[in-house]
């Protein structure tokens, strides 16, 4: 190492020697620093473009990778380099072999500068590192002066290490970043026996370029949202243990189960359909259609809350179980509407999570097929932006990251909202978001009712693959999600309004530009992102889960805080 320490130097002297105060080879010594700053950005580069292909799946074998370029190019590398010229420096000082060829040696004594003297004492005659910052002498620069570069220097450039390594490791978990900056931790910590004055230049040449070795790690890029939403590949299942042959030979085999008694072949009823999952919420399971339980007067009826061309939704006391509840009546139901609403209450029973409304029963009443749903007191978002204006950075993080959360759950039970909005998100009086109208929902295998050629959500807030008519996804959702979120911030769609549905519907097929994005929000480079008309390269919800709630931590707030808190209207 010693020779390459030496050919270092030589090419730095090559590269800029100039022949002026404090010396040539002092600046020389700078350039050496420069050039060993290089090495932790080579390794942080090397790591973003691995991390183009493998994204965040840190199993065994990247991170032996990811740590072993730490090691290399933040540690052994640069403390080597910077003990090798250390020791050529003593070397030509003490007359030793430097490595150093003849011209290069007699220019290492002149004289250039008072304070510096005859380079290759000042370069290779004085105290290590160690020695300097414990045992002080009072020769050459003063004490407060070595205590700021010998400190100040190497903190500053730790700092901007650690930029590029967390750079390196841009959309994905920040630990990972320590394979780089706590190897060069350890490489100053061993460069304790560097001689101080060496140590001092090095570390002069070394702090700019570590600011500047930022932009090419920057310049490579984070890796794309479909390598890091991809999914890992399964582990294989281990094979069941089968003993030896002889083991088996000796083995008796099991005695036959005893006869059953009064055994009757005709009297053994069909296997049973599976049933559907059931929602926490105590009350009677969602029946089918044609097995519906009778109201029987058990659902009083308050006051009216809204009305449609489905029809309309009140809240009504549940008089056996003493609870204010939702009815969601289809007025003059026929088959399909029947169907639809036995979906929801299906798709609604499947999923369990605090922020989605929860399903009680599907009754008969008499004026309709009912509904029986949680009775959320609050008003919808849409009313909130109206009366109050758009929301902060702080409470549309909250409520992207409860809302992403409350999508993950009921895409996790195969159930797609498709029809999410401002006017689909309920705000209670605590603040805290809840996610209602799973009318259109659908869930997997359930193909037979998108047949009807119907336009499925709202123009103003439907993704662009599901307006021009392919099938809907997570994906989908996760860009009317996004739209929504805009919509809070910005008090408009993020394509604008448009003055007849058929138009939103045409901009929303043409993937029209995101005209009303929020321009100053700290979410905005997400929303981009989620807004994407791919809907590969769009983040999943737990990315973007993950990203918010990173955020939120780092400005100090919690993400399962209240979104807003307003006063609910007082009944007479």
């Amino acid at each position: 190492m010693g020779g390459l320490a030496s050919s270092l130097l030589s090419l730095a002297h090559t590269l800029f020697g100039p022949g002026i105060c404090p010396g040539d080879w002092v600046w020389a010594t700078s350039t050496a620093g420069a050039l060993i700053a290089l090495f932790p950005v080579l390794g942080s580069v090397v790591i973003a473009i691995i991390r183009k292909g493998t994204g965040n799946r840190y199993d065994m074998t990247t991170l032996s990778i990811f740590g072993g370029i730490g090691l290399v190019a933040a540690l052994v590398f640069p403390w080597l380099l910077s003990l090798g010229v250390s020791e050529t420096y003593r070397a030509a000082f003490s007359g030793g072999a430097s490595g150093l060829s003849g011209a290069e040696m007699s220019t290492l004594d002149k004289d250039f500068c008072s304070w510096v003297g005859v380079q290759k004492e000042y370069l290779g005659g004085g105290q290590n590192v160690y020695e300097t910052l414990f045992y002080p002498t009072g020769q050459g620069l003063s004490y407060g002066l070595y205590l700021v570069l010998l400190l100040g220097l190497p903190a500053a450039s730790l700092l901007f290490v650690m930029l590029q390594a967390r750079t390196a490791f841009r959309r994905g978990p920040k630990w990972p970043s320590r394979f780089i900056w706590i190897p060069f931790v350890a490489m100053f910590l061993f460069s304790a026996g560097v001689e101080a004055n060496t140590a001092v230049h090095l570390w002069l040449g070394f702090l700019p370029f570590s600011v500047l070795g930022i932009i090419p790690v920057a310049l490579v890029g984070p890796p794309p949202w479909s390598v890091i939403n991809r999914p890992e590949r399964p582990r294989p299942e281990p094979e069941p243990y089968r003993p030896p042959p002889s083991q088996v030979a000796q083995t008796p085999p099991p005695p036959p189960p005893p006869p059953l008694k009064n055994y009757n072949p005709t009297s053994v009823a069909p296997a049973a359909e599976p049933a559907p999952l059931l929602a926490a919420a105590p009350g009677p399971i969602p029946a089918p259609p044609g097995s519906r339980n009778a109201g029987g007067g058990r659902y009083r009826r308050i006051k009216q809350l809204g009305a449609g061309g489905f029809g309309t939704v009140w809240q009504a006391h549940d008089t056996q179980l003493n609870r204010t509840v939702a009815l969601k009546i289809a007025h003059a139901p026929d088959r399909d509407t029947e169907e639809r609403m036995q979906r929801e209450a299906r798709a609604l029973a499947a999923v369990s999570h605090p922020n989605c409304v929860r399903v009680y029963d599907l009754v008969e009443e008499n004026d309709g097929l009912a509904l029986v749903m949680e009775y959320l007191e609050g008003r919808p978002l849409a009313a909130i932006v109206d009366g109050h204006g758009p929301l902060d950075d702080i409470a549309a993080g909250r409520l992207w990251a409860t809302m992403a959360g409350a999508l993950a759950a009921a895409h996790a039970k195969g159930v797609l909202h498709r029809d999410i909005k401002p006017s689909n998100i309920i705000l209670d009086p605590g603040g805290l978001a809840h996610l209602i109208d799973f009318g259109i929902a659908r869930s997997k295998g359930d193909s037979k009712l998108t047949a009807t050629g119907m336009m499925i959500g709202t123009p103003d807030f439907v993704a662009p693959e599901t307006a021009m008519g392919s099938q809907a996804s997570p994906a989908s959702d996760a860009w009317q999600l996004a739209a929504t979120i805009s919509y809070a911030l910005s008090g408009q769609p993020p394509r604008g309004t448009r003055e007849t549905p058929m138009a939103a519907l045409m901009a929303a097929a043409r993937s029209e530009p995101m005209s009303c994005l929020p321009a100053r929000s700290a979410h905005s480079r997400l929303l981009i992102a989620s807004l994407d008309a791919d809907p590969r390269r769009r983040p999943t919800l737990t990315a973007v889960r993950r990203e918010v709630e990173g955020w939120l931590s780092r400005v100090g707030k919690s993400a399962d805080g209240p979104v807003t808190q307003f006063v609910p209207r007082q009944t007479r």
